[in-house]
């Protein structure tokens, strides 16, 4: 995968921001140049990849394909996250009723005492 070089973004008038995308200038509108520049040269350099491993020229095909490579990470990554969620969520409650449970006998054991 090449590597990308770092990008100062350019802001403009009413928070427009000129990126390169695949060697094609957009302006683009935000509030947070920087952040628009990093995902600018994330799609930048997910179409490079795909351009690297395929045999076509058409820019439109190789930013299909990136959208296409693009969306599968994000349901890779939504896919772990709910797995986590699910995850934490249980070992939550398991953690929560072994505290009750301890805070129960304490209280039960405080009363036999006093």
């Amino acid at each position: 995968m090449p590597t990308t070089k770092a990008r100062t973004p350019v802001a403009e008038e009413n928070n427009s921001i000129r990126v390169e995308i695949y060697d094609e200038s957009y302006h683009l509108r935000g509030t947070d140049p920087v952040y628009i520049q990093r995902l600018a040269d994330v799609v930048d350099a997910k179409m490079r990849a795909v351009a690297q491993h395929t045999s076509t020229v058409d820019s439109l095909h190789v930013a299909v394909l990136a959208a296409l490579n693009i969306a599968d990470e994000y349901y890779q990554l939504k896919r772990k996250h709910a797995g986590l969620e699910t995850e934490y969520t249980s070992r939550a409650s398991d953690l929560g009723r072994v505290l009750d449970l301890a805070l129960s006998e304490a209280l039960s054991d405080g009363r036999r005492i006093g």
